[in-house]
């Protein structure tokens, strides 16, 4: 009995805020991806794989596999590796940067770091129109990397500032003094201690890279249509919901398949470093 109710003061309330906000959610969005579209953004029995068919390429009105949804995962993740490849590169110096300063200006860079978050999304990618319509960059690939870049680099700069901020200097000193050129230090001394931020801001960027539909809806256009604007449209203007469950629960496989080998990876003690 003291267990059942130490359960439910501690894990207890985290638990049913999941399952209410998280896996009930989830098995009803399940439940729609084998229902059948009755009329626009209406759906009903019977109970059918069409949906998933539609997923795997397979059309049932012509009866023939299309590789429309293929080409469209390929072009949503090899857009947001390259997103977080920029993100990284001009991530992982800033917050060294950062973290090197003296407190008042090391506050005085992360507020700035902070502060796009307290505007509305939609506001600050619509402000990118206004900036880049004289270049004539919109619509354009170009302009939706700049978004993506601009919208996601503080979630890879905050993670990996925290394990600057925990790095060990000595271990540098001592490459040094043993002759270890100062790449080579880095490489032995520093760079293993911000893996675990590293991974981290890699992760909390490929992820909302991967399913965002604002940024290449209004940057890209058309030409550059994301799994994200894909599902968007079919819970909005086309109302298949049962196809755009199909196709978020392919958007969530995908994405649990790259968390499952990153923990095959790293092992127990690179998810705890992670967590």
């Amino acid at each position: 009995m003291l267990s059942v109710r130490r359960f439910l003061n501690t894990i207890g309330p985290g638990t049913l805020w999941l399952v209410a906000f998280l896996v009930l959610p989830a098995l009803v969005m399940l439940a729609y991806s084998f229902l059948t579209r009755v009329d626009l953004a209406r759906v009903g029995p019977p109970w059918t794989l069409e949906s998933w068919q539609r997923v795997a390429g397979y059309d049932a009105l012509f009866q023939e596999w299309v590789g429309d949804n293929v080409r469209v995962l390929w072009r949503s993740v090899w857009v947001a590796g390259l997103s977080t490849l920029l993100c990284v590169l001009m991530g992982y110096p800033l917050a060294f940067y950062i973290a090197r300063q003296d407190a008042r200006r090391k506050n005085l860079l992360l507020l700035l770091l902070i502060i796009p978050f307290w505007t509305n999304f939609l506001i600050r990618v619509y402000a990118w129109i206004l900036i880049l319509r004289p270049f004539d960059l919109v619509p354009s690939l170009a302009a939706t990397f700049l978004g993506m870049v601009y919208a996601f680099v503080p979630f890879f700069v905050l993670p990996v500032y925290s394990s600057v901020e925990k790095i060990d200097w000595r271990l540098l000193e001592a490459a040094e003094d043993l002759g270890a050129s100062p790449v080579r230090a880095f490489l032995a001394g520093v760079f293993p201690q911000t893996l675990p931020g590293l991974v981290a801001g890699i992760i909390l960027t490929f992820i909302p890279a991967l399913g965002t539909f604002v940024v290449s809806d209004i940057l890209g256009g058309a030409k550059t249509a994301l799994v994200g604007n894909v599902i968007q449209n079919q819970f909005g203007q086309a109302g298949d919901w049962p196809y755009g469950s199909a196709l978020s629960f392919l958007l969530m496989g995908v994405v649990l398949l790259g968390l499952w080998a990153y923990a095959r990876t790293a092992g127990q003690k690179g998810l705890e470093e992670l967590i």
